[in-house]
């Protein structure tokens, strides 16, 4: 029995019962009777999520992730733990890799230890197959879930997410209104977040006319750090007679060496290749010239995320999913 069975026995919301645990007089007498019989009719003790209501609370939040030397969620759990901190709570870490069944022992790990709610940072812990995420839903009966830039539709989990797509879409409409058509994407993920990217660019040259070639998509699949990897991923394209005037990364890394092949083939940045990043990372300033890129609004996403996460714990009804808009930074590398 879990908060989740009851409030579906109960006919009510999930952050119903919370306030029924938590003794608010924010609910009638009617809805209090059918939940507390519920209760007793099945002899239901409070679990993890209602220590978050202020019973026995561990004070104590999850954070999963991938890969913490990733630039990108390094610094979302900074900002994450900056601000459980500043709300009273302690964090424990986990990085999972990319393995399914490793974030599954991650996940039942943090259970075991009683936290009260549990954040996943990154779109990699969503998976096409739905059977694959039911690790999330399974955890998110005990405790409240909240996605950092993934969405997954089920109880008691709830997403922040940037809108990915919407981002590269305009970036390359931006690109394209310079006069630049042959346009490059370089990406290296498959993930939540990687598909709404391919999906924005996609759209904006298919709408124009200008997707003509698969040559045109590049998908790198070496480590995230290796950059003279990524610049030689490049040359072998330009080797083979692919040639394009502009390019778009997934990621700022991906357009440090994009900037550094530009410099190896005497490339002029930005009047013979125009470059644009994503995430709007420390990177933007480790190239000369700067680098244009896409800020998606990482610290705002981390704030409204924490400040959704203490609205669930306090027993209140929080917005399942909310999304921000990026927007594209200008700089020298591009037109």
């Amino acid at each position: 029995m879990t908060i989740y069975d009851i409030s579906e026995k109960a006919g009510v919301s999930i952050a119903t019962v919370s306030r029924v645990l938590n003794g608010s007089s924010n609910v009638s007498e009617k809805t209090k009777k059918k939940v507390l019989d519920v209760i007793n009719q099945y002899e239901y003790t409070p679990n993890a999520f209602a220590r978050g209501l202020g019973l026995n609370t561990m004070k104590t939040i999850g954070i999963m992730c991938a890969d913490s030397s990733d630039l990108y969620l390094a610094k979302a759990i900074y900002y994450i733990e900056q601000k459980l901190r500043t709300n009273g709570y302690d964090s424990i870490l986990c990085c999972t890799g990319y393995d399914l069944e490793n974030k599954k022992k991650s996940m039942n790990l943090l259970i075991t230890k009683k936290v009260d709610g549990i954040i996943l940072v990154g779109s990699n812990f969503i998976y096409e197959k739905e059977s694959d995420n039911k690790y999330i839903a399974d955890a998110a009966t005990q405790v409240p879930l909240m996605l950092l830039n993934a969405a997954m539709d089920a109880p008691n989990v709830y997403s922040v997410v940037s809108d990915d797509y919407t981002s590269m879409y305009d970036a390359t409409m931006d690109m394209i209104g310079k006069g630049i058509k042959d346009i490059l994407y370089f990406y290296n993920s498959t993930s939540y977040s990687g598909k709404k990217k391919l999906a924005g660019y996609r759209a904006a040259m298919e709408e124009k006319g200008l997707l003509k070639s698969g040559n045109l998509l590049q998908f790198y699949q070496g480590s995230h750090e290796d950059i003279p990897s990524m610049t030689k991923h490049l040359k072998k394209l330009h080797a083979k007679g692919v040639r394009f005037n502009g390019l778009i990364a997934a990621d700022d890394t991906l357009a440090l060496a994009s900037v550094k092949y530009a410099k190896e083939m005497n490339l002029r940045i930005p009047e013979d290749l125009s470059i644009i990043g994503y995430n709007n990372s420390l990177l933007v300033n480790c190239c000369d010239p700067e680098l244009t890129s896409i800020d998606n609004k990482l610290e705002t996403l981390c704030q409204h995320l924490i400040t959704g996460l203490m609205g669930v714990l306090s027993g209140n009804e929080m917005p399942k999913r909310t999304i921000f808009s990026g927007e594209l930074v200008k700089r020298g590398t591009t037109l």
